[in-house]
């Protein structure tokens, strides 16, 4: 695996880099286990210093991505250590596509989770965020007359994450703004043909203005059926 030389007049240069190795990890041009080349050769290939490297290592280390260890150089860890609901980790992520196995486990994450902050909602929801998910809902209804899937991953992502704010839940909120990244690949995915699930956003919007936290509960497990999304 060859590295892309880095360069920017800016700040932030070991950010550059981390993000670059992050988004390779991601993709799968670096599978776990892959050891990376040596210090040397990597910053030649970067075409940076060694202290900005050792940073954005260091960086990309905290997030779980990888390990270094003595003789055997920085290793690429397992899926299973990645801290991948960290904020920089998905801001580093931001624009890129998901892989088919992350698609499906964010739904069976999403099933387990979201249908409850969307009982939530029901119940706690505050008038300015009840006029917010209607104007979101709107938009969503005129968007599917005259489909544009940008503008459709935006206004979706938006719905999804103003029912995790209105949960009043302290722990179900940050899902709305942390998983905003990924709603927006899963959003893109599933919607790349014009499928939308309208029908299910309208249940649990209606369910939601009208108070039905039951109601509101279905709606939303309903909608997490893998058969509706395009995976």
């Amino acid at each position: 695996m060859n590295f892309t030389t880095i360069t920017t007049t800016q700040r932030g240069l070991d950010g550059l880099i981390a993000s670059d190795i992050a988004r390779k990890i991601f993709s799968g041009q670096l599978q776990p286990g892959t050891v990376l080349p040596a210090e040397v050769e990597l910053c030649e290939q970067l075409g940076v210093s060694r202290t900005a490297l050792r940073e954005a290592l260091k960086l990309v280390s905290s997030k779980g991505l990888l390990e270094s260890r003595p003789k055997t150089g920085t290793r690429v860890r397992a899926r299973t250590d990645w801290n991948i609901l960290d904020v920089q980790l998905l801001e580093w992520l931001s624009g890129m596509e998901g892989t088919l196995e992350m698609y499906q486990q964010f739904l069976e994450f999403r099933r387990v989770i979201e249908p409850h902050a969307t009982r939530l909602a029901a119940i706690n929801a505050t008038r300015e965020q009840c006029i917010a998910l209607s104007q979101t809902w709107e938009e969503m209804c005129r968007i599917a007359q005259d489909f544009d899937a940008e503008q459709w991953v935006d206004a979706d992502t938006r719905f999804h994450r103003i029912i995790f704010m209105s949960s009043g839940n302290c722990f179900y909120q940050p899902f709305g703004n942390v998983l905003t990244t990924v709603f927006k690949w899963f959003i893109s995915h599933s919607s790349k043909e014009g499928g939308m699930c309208l029908d299910d956003h309208e249940r649990i919007y209606k369910a939601i203005m009208a108070g039905d936290a039951e109601a509101a509960f279905q709606a939303s497990l309903g909608m997490m059926d893998a058969s509706k999304h395009r995976l």
